[in-house]
């Protein structure tokens, strides 16, 4: 675990409006944004296409019924012939909309997830994130399967919020002609209520939508604890999967079965708590799907039984009905993709601005000043203790310089050292700019390359060339050098295979990983090189090789933190000294303890 992966969380949660913001933001920045707008215009003429051919079938009802009722065979042929071209102008644009809508969606996915990639492999973003608490977890469910249903949710009930638009604006206006002027009879009275259908229509959905938010208040909620719980258990198995050789030798299947299981676990309990919700709202949503069968019948017979209203003209209001009323409906029929795509919402939204708040992680804690210099400045430390904890600050554990300020010049060998009990790698983070907490003033030198060496090194799934170079690659180098710097290291049976790609972190072990992160630096050659203790637990003889590789490097700084024997015999290093600050202890300005060997 990183230190940064031991900060006290904070809340990144936004209210919707800002969620939206964030989002709306981030899409018009993206480079998708204008083939999605195209899209979006497509769309919209297809949809008022398809609204006009649908309002042309509403009306086809009329003549198409009153024939069926005369019983008269020529003008029933001729409206069979009218809806064919309806029907197959109806079936081109449904086709259409289709192709659009998964094509938007499928751009709206690439600009989503585009950005949250870029926003989160900012250089320090990434790890400074784990400090963040929960919503560090799992940032791979967040790009891949998050961006995938925000993406098709969005564009699924945009695109249906502005057909149902359309559709009510368009038939609204045939509900109300039907009943503008109809009166109901009671005790003798006539009651004339204008529009009576649209009135009836809108009660009718009114009901439905309320009832609906009513009783599923708590799917969004469970829609997004559902996704935490799938990516722990995505999570879980491919940590299993990725330790197999460990776990195996240390016969711990049976432990890693009880964690997959304690995983699967968490997943089902979920499902089984939204199966109840949507199961709840079904109630709902069924109950009015299948009362809208004879609502408009009911609400249009007394205007039929007077003889106002031929039974095409029936059948007309019927369908008038049953278009304003599914667009009216829409919120009741959606709310589950609603919850859903809130839920998706929340979780990119927070996971995109606690990326974004990573930029400034330490506003809860004093922290170390980092500014660049000259080259001529090297690299100088004045006053520096880090702090284990950011909340805590002196009056927790760290690490501090035993010298009050001490400068690294340009060409030395320098190892940092220290007592037992001193975090030599919460140090080397505070000097890579990971871990902000803590006090003092650290300068780097400004345009010159620097290689920070952790001590367990990333090997990309790619080939041996391309992994010993990472990540400025193998362009200007040639096979030669690349040969020569792994027989240097130890690594020479690996020559013949440059251009094999391999899983290198599972088939190299732990002493030839470190000697292919020493083939990296002597093949980029910096001018100054940071080493987090690689050379600890690596057998004298490696130590020494791999040291005597470095030493190698004319001309760089090398500054190794932690202690080697090996690296202290071949390089008569300056010393600096590191000690753990102590709670409550203040930071003492030491007399310079700086020797040469």
């Amino acid at each position: 675990m990183t230190h940064a992966q031991e900060a006290a969380p904070q809340s990144y949660e936004l209210p919707f409006g800002s969620q939206l913001r964030m989002m709306v933001g981030a899409f018009w920045s993206a480079e998708v944004r204008n083939k999605v707008l195209v899209l979006t215009v497509a769309l919209l003429a297809v949809i008022f296409a398809t609204t006009y051919a649908t309002y042309k079938l509403n009306e086809w009802n009329g003549p198409f019924y009153d024939a069926l009722e005369r019983r008269d065979m020529p003008e029933f042929l001729n409206q069979l012939m009218v809806f064919g071209v309806l029907g197959v102008s109806l079936t081109l644009l449904n086709v259409i909309q289709q192709w659009l809508n998964q094509t938007t969606a499928l751009r709206m996915r690439e600009g989503l997830a585009r950005d949250l990639a870029e926003v989160w492999l900012k250089p320090g973003r990434a790890l400074k994130l784990g400090g963040a608490g929960a919503i560090a977890n799992n940032p791979d469910q967040r790009l891949h399967e998050d961006t995938r249903i925000l993406a098709e949710n969005t564009t699924s009930l945009a695109i249906g919020l502005v057909n149902s638009t359309i559709l009510l604006a368009s038939f609204i206006g045939v509900l109300w002609a039907i009943s503008s002027d109809f009166g109901f009879r009671i005790d003798g009275r006539v009651i004339t209520i204008p529009g009576y259908m649209v009135w009836a229509t809108i009660l009718y959905a009114l009901a439905g939508s309320l009832l609906s938010s009513f009783v599923g208040r708590q799917l969004p909620r469970l829609n997004a604890d559902r996704y935490a719980r799938e990516a722990d258990l995505r999570a879980t198995l491919v940590r299993t999967n990725e330790n197999l050789l460990p776990i195996t030798l240390a016969r711990g299947e049976a432990s890693e079965l009880n964690r997959v299981h304690y995983a699967i676990d968490g997943v089902l309990h979920m499902l089984q708590r939204l199966a109840v919700a949507l199961a709840n709202l079904t109630w709902v949503s069924a109950g009015f799907g299948w009362l809208s069968v004879v609502a408009p019948i009911i609400i249009a017979s007394p205007m039929y039984f007077s003889g106002e209203l031929s039974f095409g003209g029936l059948m007309m209001a019927v369908g008038a009905f049953n278009q304003v009323n599914q667009a009216l409906r829409w919120y009741v029929i959606n709310f589950s993709v609603i919850a859903d795509w809130r839920a998706t919402l929340a979780r990119v939204s927070f996971f995109r601005n606690a990326l974004l708040a990573m930029d400034t992680p330490a506003a809860e804690g004093e922290v170390i000043s980092h500014r660049m210099g000259s080259s001529e400045e090297g690299i100088t430390l004045r006053g520096v203790a880090v702090y284990a904890e950011p909340d805590k600050g002196e009056a927790g554990h760290g690490i501090r310089m035993g010298d009050e300020a001490c400068t690294i010049s340009a060409g030395e060998r320098v190892m940092m050292s220290g007592d037992p009990g001193a975090d030599r790698h919460l140090f080397f983070a505070a000097l890579a700019g990971t871990w902000p907490w803590g006090r003092g003033e650290i300068t780097l030198p400004q345009g010159e390359t620097m290689i920070l060496m952790p001590q367990e090194g990333y090997l990309p799934f790619a080939s041996l060339r391309e992994a010993m170079t990472y990540p400025a690659g193998a362009t200007g180098i040639s096979d030669e050098a690349q040969r020569t710097a792994l027989e240097v290291v130890g690594l020479e049976r690996y020559a013949d295979r440059l251009d094999a790609v391999e899983r290198w972190d599972r088939l190299l072990d732990k002493e030839e990983e470190a000697a292919l992160q020493v083939a990296n630096v002597l093949l980029r050659k910096p001018q100054w090189l940071v080493i987090d203790d690689v050379l600890e637990g690596l057998e004298p003889q490696v130590q020494a090789r791999l040291v005597e590789a470095l030493a190698t490097l004319e001309g760089s700084t090398i500054i190794y933190i932690g202690h080697s024997q090996a690296f202290s015999d071949a390089m008569s290093p300056k010393l600096l000294h590191l000690a753990p600050l102590q709670p409550g202890e203040p930071v003492k300005e030491d007399a310079p303890e700086e020797t040469e060997r």
